[in-house]
């Protein structure tokens, strides 16, 4: 099956060896995003609130380059370096989401990417 290299400049560039996104027939996997602004590729300044809101900012603008939105997200994961912070990526949650929602794992890690607080990954599936 065909694949397709997904990038969009609204999210940040890749900085390993990895794409933004891969569609693969109608799924998308999506690579994990850190709360980094695109035009800077520095850290999002402020607390663990304003990380997780600038991943899904960046999930959404791959999202879009792959011609769908957060509510096409089928599965996602959610990495965080302190778990007590998951009160916080619920509430941030369902601004950007509604029901129903995706399936969702939330993993306690020990450390993250350029010391991130939170990183999130996801699969995608766009209608056919």
């Amino acid at each position: 099956m065909k694949r397709e290299i997904i990038s969009s400049s609204d999210a940040p560039k890749a900085i390993g060896t990895y794409s933004q996104a891969v569609k693969v027939g109608s799924t998308v996997y999506m690579s994990g995003q850190i709360p980094l602004v695109p035009e800077t590729m520095e850290m999002v300044d402020g607390n663990i609130e304003t990380q997780i809101r600038r991943v899904f900012d960046n999930l959404r603008a791959v999202a879009k380059a792959a011609g769908g939105d957060l509510s096409d997200i089928a599965k996602l994961n959610i990495f965080l370096t302190d778990l007590g912070n998951f009160a916080v990526v619920n509430q941030v949650m369902a601004e950007y989401f509604t029901e129903p929602y995706p399936a969702r794992a939330a993993i306690g890690v020990a450390s993250l990417p350029r010391d991130a607080g939170v990183e999130m990954d996801g699969v995608m599936e766009l209608a056919g």
